[in-house]
């Protein structure tokens, strides 16, 4: 992996910025984004620290690398603390970390994974903000993008109803945050991404559904990581969307038309 050289958006370049679950997906693809417009980034993963690595490798002078588990509120409160010991500071967080964790129907579900879901997709993006909000303060504001999904607007596809439903969470509480923050100078707004092709399908998604959510998408195509990264440093950037907050960004090839 490296990442793109040409700096395209000036006000990103030496902004100090933890990107959550950026070992592979689109939160390596925004983690790169990133890196290429000249920011100063860490790399959270989760198990992969190989990928991790691989995406710090586009930068190595303005990378740092560092693990955690995001569905436990101790090790999110760590990594958000240690991105800022490590950058020197926080100028933004890019709340991404998350997964569906498997496709189980609703009376199937146990209250394990129930907690092990909400606490990983909903409840670290809780915890995360409000570690980094007084980073972001002392850095005279900032910025907060949050990953949602298409899904928290259409309740999910098969077995992926709790999934839904943290996602909504995260959706709202990008709105709620929004207007909290706003006096400290904090954009908070969020990316929804569609059907993407990552591992998360390849590992919890058949076939013969894939092909099902993609027929329901007007370009006809899953979406790749690469083609989120665009949504993100629009939002991260002050001198594009300054005026910009408590919006959810769709990018779903059609899929979902507000």
């Amino acid at each position: 992996m490296s990442s793109r050289s040409e700096l395209t958006i000036p006000d990103l370049a030496g902004k100090r910025i933890l990107v959550t679950g950026a070992s592979a997906g689109i939160g390596a693809a925004v983690a790169l984004g990133f890196l290429g417009q000249g920011a100063r980034v860490a790399i959270h993963y989760g198990a992969n620290r190989a990928g991790a690595e691989r995406v710090a490798a586009g930068a190595p002078d303005r990378a740092v690398v560092l693990d955690g588990d995001m569905a436990d509120l101790a090790d999110t409160e760590r990594v958000v603390h240690e991105a800022a010991r490590l950058l020197g500071g926080l100028d933004g967080i890019v709340n991404n970390a998350g997964n569906m964790l498997g496709r189980i129907p609703t009376e199937a579900a146990t209250a394990d994974h129930f907690d092990r879901v909400v606490d990983l997709n909903a409840r670290s993006v809780w915890q995360a903000t409000i570690t980094a909000v007084p980073y972001l303060r002392q850095a005279g504001g900032g910025f907060i993008i949050n990953t949602t999904s298409v899904a928290a607007r259409n309740g999910g596809g098969q077995g992926a109803v709790l999934y839904a439903a943290a996602k909504s969470f995260v959706s709202n509480l990008t709105r709620g945050h929004a207007k909290e923050f706003v006096a400290d100078g904090i954009r908070v707004n969020a990316v929804a991404p569609g059907v993407i092709q990552t591992a998360l399908h390849d590992r919890y998604t058949p076939a013969d559904l894939l092909s099902a959510q993609v027929g329901t998408i007007p370009m006809g195509r899953a979406g790749t990581p690469e083609e989120c990264v665009g949504a993100y440093l629009f939002l991260a950037s002050k001198e594009l969307s300054g005026y910009l907050t408590g919006q959810v960004i769709e990018v779903n090839g059609g899929q979902l038309m507000l």
